[in-house]
């Protein structure tokens, strides 16, 4: 499960392209605490520190305590603005949460045991279709990713997302249709030389994931 972030915070009394302005110049970057049946609270927060935690890889699927002068608000990052040039953090929104709140969260896949795909070591290739899953969990069980085993899938196999095991209190926030997480297609080499079924799977993988994407 993803690590309790902290992150400090100071209120800000103005709001504003100046003022917004000002504290970017002064290393800080102004955020918005909002959600929980209460009035939006405005905050910045230093900019090395919310980079620092945004490198963590996982940030926007962790809780996030914002720590405002002692007081800690627990919050879940919905979203960081970054400045079209220069690829830094220029304003933050997160939403108030409880420990037991029902969140929806985009929560990157990892696939293991690709030595052990049948389709895999005989040159066929991984297609992605969703690099992430919109789950639903509890605010405190956020998992880090999902691993999804691919032992056993051969060439024209497809992995939906029935055939995958989610931690325990995580489903899927897609519940009408059991889409397709990712295929094993043949490499081009491999459909001539086995005809033209290896090549619909991968033409039907390929148009299932525009459909969903």
């Amino acid at each position: 499960m993803s690590d309790q972030l902290v992150l400090s915070a100071e209120t800000r009394e103005r709001g504003g392209k100046g003022a917004s302005r000002e504290l970017r110049r002064e290393g800080r970057v102004p955020a918005v605490v909002y959600g929980g049946k209460e009035e939006p609270l405005m905050i910045h927060v230093e900019e090395k520190l919310l980079m620092k935690q945004l490198m963590t890889g996982h940030f926007m699927n962790s809780v996030v305590m914002i720590d405002v002068g002692g007081k800690q608000i627990r919050t879940l990052p919905k979203d960081v603005a970054f400045h079209p040039v220069k690829d830094r953090p220029i304003h933050a929104d997160f939403l108030r949460i409880s420990k037991d709140s029902k969140v929806q969260v985009a929560v990157p896949v990892v696939f293991i045991n690709e030595e052990a795909s049948p389709g895999l070591k005989r040159g066929g290739v991984l297609n992605v279709v969703r690099h992430e899953l919109e789950l639903v969990c509890d605010a405190d069980k956020m998992p880090d990713d999902i691993q999804i085993d691919v032992t056993g899938y051969d060439v024209g196999d497809s992995i939906h997302i029935s055939n995958v095991s989610l931690p325990k209190g995580v489903e899927s926030a897609i519940t009408d249709r059991d889409f397709t997480i990712a295929t094993i297609v043949a490499p081009s080499a491999m459909k001539s030389s086995e005809g033209d079924t290896t090549v619909d799977s991968g033409e039907d993988a390929a148009a299932e994931g525009e459909e969903e994407a």
